[in-house]
């Protein structure tokens, strides 16, 4: 099966060369946006790229207020941050994520608390949080949402949209409304992805997108926050830009902040690629079906979007049949130029994270050992 499955991947991208998990590709007009970025001078965080590349991404997602920040991760910091995460809270989160999302819990002081995952989507399970929650939290008079055991306020929730298939929003969304938990989507991977209708970072409060190297599209590094409230987004453009008063000379600031506004540079990328993006969506869903044709004429699962939602299947997700298949399959691909990648190590097995409150976490255990990412840029040839 590995053998047929290497051939099968150099057949979709017609090369005998290496193939990486996911590749950018610069096929329009970035060359002649980035000349005109240092034709202007205007290269750091000051520029027109970064407004355009700012309304592009609100009128895209259909978000009122994005604002830029430098990669995604300082996105999702300001995001909890404008939740009103303090130190000594909890943020529940699921264990099955990249580390930047405990990263950025952490960056506020705050505890990260673990809930398993679906099997289906692969996000933050709602029957999971209801569970703990239900098992371990109560409102108290003062309207906020505190453990019992641990004595702290539970201030958040972030579902991740797991290499681009939606979390379960509505529900999750539901049941943080009824113990008073911001709901702060980690969207990093999903843009182009929809639930029910709308855009992934929608359903919340406040959410954060990716644009490394390696996702749908790039900036090179960057990110954006998204968010309808228009307070929100204001103290976001504040505090991502030093939080600096407007003066025409004098140098004054009036709260800690951040100095993560994306460089004009980048958004110039940024603005370009997004010119790109709903054919490169397209081309990434016709790469799904063919896998998903491959792998049911050969006994194998990939992960399909779930209903109700559409995945851009940033990263196409095979399931091996246990985890030492997994591994057979990740020593066969790779050493024969087929780049494939196992999920991230889950967030609790980690050192930092070992005494972090959790809870059962079967789906995620099960999943991380036989999840295997598979090759998933865009096809040039595709359709």
């Amino acid at each position: 099966m590995f053998d047929d499955f290497v051939r099968f991947v150099r057949e979709l991208y017609s090369t005998s060369d290496f193939i990486p998990l996911h590749r950018p590709y610069f096929i329009g007009n970035e060359k002649q946006y980035l000349l005109d970025t240092i034709d202007s001078t205007y290269v750091s965080s000051v520029g027109a790229y970064v407004d355009e590349f700012e309304q592009k991404i609100a009128d895209f997602t259909g978000a009122k207020y994005a604002i830029a920040t430098v990669n995604g991760t300082a996105a999702l910091h300001v995001a909890l941050k404008l939740a009103g995460v303090e130190a000594g809270d909890e943020v529940i989160t699921q264990s099955l994520t990249f580390i930047a999302t405990c990263n950025a819990i952490r960056y506020c002081g705050a505890k990260p608390v673990f809930v398993d995952v679906d099997r289906a989507s692969l996000g933050l399970s709602p029957e999971s949080l209801g569970n703990f929650l239900d098992e371990n939290a109560e409102l108290r008079d003062d309207g906020l949402c505190w453990n019992k055991k641990s004595g702290r306020i539970i201030r958040a929730c972030v579902p991740m949209h797991t290499f681009g298939f939606p979390a379960r929003l509505t529900e999750l969304n539901n049941i943080c409304a009824r113990y008073n938990i911001n709901l702060v989507e980690d969207a990093a991977e999903s843009l182009g992805s929809l639930y029910k209708g709308h855009h992934t970072g929608k359903i919340g409060l406040v959410s954060a997108l990716s644009f490394n190297g390696n996702k749908i599209i790039t900036t090179g590094g960057g990110g954006m926050i998204l968010t309808d409230d228009e307070a929100i987004a204001n103290h976001a453009r504040h505090i991502t830009t030093t939080a600096k008063l407007s003066h025409p000379w004098f140098y004054e600031h009036d709260e800690t902040a951040f100095n993560y506004r994306l460089p004009n540079l980048n958004a110039a990328l940024g603005v370009a690629q997004i010119e790109s993006l709903p054919d490169f969506i397209d081309n990434k869903r016709q790469v799904a079906v063919q896998y998903q044709e491959w792998g049911e004429g050969h006994g194998v699962d990939f992960t399909k979007e779930p209903p109700g939602a559409r995945a851009n299947y940033w990263l196409n997700v095979l399931i091996t049949k246990d985890k030492g298949q997994r591994d057979a399959m990740l020593e066969f691909t790779n050493a024969n130029g087929v780049m494939t990648r196992p999920a991230w190590t889950p967030m609790h097995k980690l050192i930092m994270n070992r005494e972090c409150v959790k809870s059962e976490l079967t789906n995620t255990e099960w999943l991380f050992e036989r999840l295997v990412n598979v090759p998933s840029s865009v096809v040039l040839n595709a359709g």
